[in-house]
């Protein structure tokens, strides 16, 4: 089982069955079945026609984690897939010298470990909670046999690999080709901002990375990350109060990526 792992519901003649949320020990809200979730129509994956969904919930377990647990680690043989309900996850992955880049954060609704999962081969990622999150687990073959059962999901899955190749080559054209540290962080702050931010006034974005972390997803160290935060808050771009990031001068985040 994977760090941190701990059921918070029971299979009733298959279904999951919930009646009133369940609040696990990390203040989060359960979502005790697919049949149930209020967020169901806006997520990808999840928004199934009846059947699917009710196939998918007789095969889904739900489980909470703190934060810092560990879904699945990178080369480890693949149990199945996580389907993400809330909180975030980063997906990373080691050299052998011991470096790690993290490739992304997972958003609720996304399904995680899905390439190993399709394909039989190690997962080819490290998945860490980086926030108190629900990720309901479903066993490899349960999940290839509903994929088999249900076009519908199949043709889901392909829609998600389709947009995490896009989001990696996206990544891989801001390390690979920004010129500067700046121009990479500048980039990152506002992707983050585009997903998180309030478009009127001053953007505010929670922001749950550590420096090490973010340098990790940009290719650069934390010293230079750390460095760069200073530069941008004396430029007045932005601020930084506790977890809560404001950018102040969106104009001229973009002016440091197109120099």
């Amino acid at each position: 089982m994977p760090n941190g792992f701990r059921f918070v519901s029971r299979r009733e003649g298959g279904i999951l069955r919930g009646r009133e949320p369940m609040r696990a020990p990390y203040g989060l809200e359960i979502i005790e079945s697919c049949l149930s979730c209020s967020h169901r129509e806006d997520r990808l994956f999840c928004n199934l026609p009846p059947a699917g969904v009710q196939g998918l919930a007789a095969i889904t377990s739900p489980a909470s984690y703190p934060k810092d647990a560990t879904l699945f680690v990178e080369g480890q043989t693949p149990r199945g897939v996580f389907i993400l309900c809330s909180g975030r996850v980063k997906l990373s992955t080691t050299s052998a010298d011991g470096k790690s880049l993290i490739v992304r954060i997972a958003e609720p609704g996304e399904v995680l470990g899905l390439p190993a999962t399709v394909t039989g081969k190690p997962y080819e990622l490290t998945a860490e909670v980086i926030e108190p999150a629900q990720a309901n687990f479903i066993a490899r073959q349960d999940f290839l046999t509903f994929l088999r059962e249900h076009g519908e999901a199949a043709l889901r899955v392909a829609q998600q690999l389709g947009e995490t190749y896009h989001s990696a080559i996206a990544e891989m054209r801001t390390i690979g080709l920004s010129h500067s540290a700046g121009e990479k962080l500048a980039r990152f702050l506002l992707d983050l901002s585009a997903n998180h931010g309030d478009e009127k006034g001053d953007i505010r974005v929670t922001l749950t990375l550590t420096h090490e972390e973010i340098a990790q997803m940009i290719g650069t160290s934390r010293e230079t990350v750390t460095r760069l935060f200073t530069v941008f808050k004396k430029r007045q771009l932005l601020q930084v109060k506790g977890s809560i990031l404001i950018i102040k001068d969106k104009a001229g985040l973009e002016n440091v990526v197109s120099s």
